[in-house]
């Protein structure tokens, strides 16, 4: 009963007021000059320093869901749990490579979204489309998601109820608030709560991760009593230790997942946002203080084990909800006031990342497929006002994904958008090394590498689902004597690579126009105080590519 948490709700209903208000007073931060205009909305003004891109990027990739679902998949799976932490150790030295140079070539032409940047850079607006479209698709679930890890909170506290609209009014409410403040602020307000958020997380991690062993006998005990759990488990899976069958999985995922992370275009946002390059070497190099905390995040899931925490029921009959197990942890083992705390970090470690995905989905909408396709004159007022009615549709798609899908459903579909997102990665992610790649190589690529991804998701199954259960894909179906699997993203990006390249190799052969360039050489090394590209000029530049007849 609600009423046995009370001082959770209200610690929790404090903070969340708190950092709504952060929200609202966000448009008058850093004095925008225009709210009127994507640079401001959608990319706050481009001017974000060094501490503001740390939180705001590391707020945007670590989010709620990373907080409940990690722990949870320890908890249930063992060592395949721990798949986020090399992922998130190996991506930062891979995107320096790229994202340097693309915030160079997007600072220099005005671009706001990675479809821009490939819209001028191989002159296709069908190779553009397909990315604005991929990057929507990809990224609706991933808000979706984050409404997972609030209602975990909630469910916790037990103030949803049992019918459908009880269930979800809280959620409801929490992101018509989300939607109201990221409407008059755009970028700058999950900036600015990204400061508190991020706080509360690193608190309640630190906290836990001395006081929980110290309470439940240290971390001897807690493995040993994983390793029991596993041991005494029918179906047989990993312990604290990758079995070998899943050991090709573990670093297909790991490595795909690193590829993906920062092809999504809330990553990118966050980045374009930044001040300089030096900003984002300096991210690059700090954000994996940001791995150590994913890694003691995951442990709690042990902890839980050790803590005896039983998963509350799920929506669907005799199914439990997994993502429960942190906030269940929590409530059972800190006193109230700390569980209200920890509760509320997860809260708004869920409002931080949504707005950023929902105004980069409306960002792709409004540049890519109504500044491109419905109307080439827009102007920069238009397409903010179309930016900001876009992000409100968004937000609404979510809250549908969690109304009217089951919550494990929807799991498995953020485990898809990676394998759809990483389908942009030849166009995107090579792009801004080599324009060897033919436009129509490219769009060949893609469609090629998605076929090929939506067919092995959708030839993956589970005890309580035929299709599209997951992104782990068995060997056996190719022919393979082995009951080993591998991540979906990775064969299937292989396959866009070797389309590509072959259908390039043809159409250099036969001479077949590639179109213009719209960037030069030096475009990916301009810097802040670039002479081409002044502040007064930036509005100007800011707008799309015209469409070649």
């Amino acid at each position: 009963m609600w009423r046995d948490h009370l001082t959770e709700i209200i610690i929790f209903s404090l903070l969340f007021l708190l950092v709504s208000g952060m929200g609202f007073v966000a448009a008058r931060w850093r004095a925008p000059r225009d709210m009127a205009h994507l640079d401001e909305w959608g990319l706050g003004g481009r001017n974000f320093g060094g501490w503001i891109t740390w939180f705001l990027v590391g707020g945007d990739l670590y989010t709620a869901y990373t907080f409940v679902a990690v722990p949870a998949l320890v908890f249930g799976a063992g060592a395949m749990g721990f798949f986020a932490v090399p992922y998130t150790i190996v991506i930062y030295p891979l995107v320096f490579l790229v994202l340097v140079r693309l915030w160079s070539v997007s600072h220099r032409h005005g671009f706001v979204t990675p479809a821009d940047f490939v819209r001028s850079r191989f002159d296709s607006p069908v190779l553009a489309l397909l990315i604005a479209i991929t990057g929507i698709v990809a990224t609706m679930p991933y808000i979706a998601l984050q409404l997972v890890g609030i209602e975990a909170v909630l469910k916790t506290m037990g103030v949803t109820g049992e019918s459908a609209l009880a269930r979800h009014l809280p959620i409801i409410i929490a992101f018509a608030i989300l939607a109201a403040y990221t409407y008059q602020s755009g970028l700058r307000a999950p900036a600015l709560i990204a400061f508190v958020k991020d706080s509360l997380i690193y608190i309640v991690i630190l906290v836990a991760i001395f006081y929980l062993p110290y309470k439940l006998g240290g971390w001897g005990d807690i493995f040993a009593a994983a390793d029991a759990k596993f041991d005494a488990s029918p179906a047989p899976g990993d312990g604290v230790l990758l079995n070998a069958n899943n050991q090709l999985q573990y670093v297909t995922l790991a490595f795909g997942s690193a590829l993906a992370l920062f092809l999504y275009p809330h990553s990118l946002t966050g980045v374009l946002a930044s001040r300089n390059r030096d900003v984002i070497k300096r991210n690059m190099s700090a954000l994996p203080a940001y791995s150590l905390l994913l890694g003691l995040i995951a442990l709690l899931g042990y902890m839980a084990i050790a803590a005896g925490v039983k998963p509350l029921p799920g929506a669907s009959a005799g199914s439990t909800d997994s993502n429960t197990i942190v906030p269940l942890l929590f409530d059972q083992q800190f006193p109230n006031w700390f569980a209200g705390v920890a509760y509320a970090a997860i809260g708004i470690g869920a409002l931080v990342p949504a707005a950023i995905m929902s105004i980069a989905a409306a960002n792709l909408f409004t540049r890519n497929i109504y500044k491109e396709y419905l109307k080439r004159n827009a102007t920069p007022a238009q397409e903010a006002n179309v930016s900001k009615i876009t992000s409100l549709v968004v937000k609404i798609g979510a809250v549908a994904c969690i109304v009217f899908l089951d919550p494990q459903f929807s799991i498995d579909l953020q485990l898809i958008g990676g394998v759809i997102i990483l389908q942009t990665l030849p166009a995107v992610a090579l792009g801004v090394y080599t324009r060897w790649f033919h436009r129509v190589g490219l769009v060949a690529g893609w469609v090629a590498g998605m076929g090929l991804g939506m067919w092995m998701l959708y030839q993956v199954s589970s005890p309580t689902r035929k299709h599209f259960a997951g992104s782990a894909f068995p060997l056996e179906k190719f022919g393979f004597d082995t009951q080993k699997t591998i991540y979906v993203g990775i064969v299937a990006v292989a396959v866009n690579l070797l389309v590509a390249v072959l259908v390039t190799l043809v159409l250099r052969a036969t001479k077949v126009d590639d179109g213009v360039d719209g960037t030069e050489t030096d475009d990916y090394f301009a810097d802040e105080g670039d002479p081409r590209l002044t502040p007064g000029d930036r509005r100007d530049a800011d707008a799309a590519p015209e469409p070649v007849a």
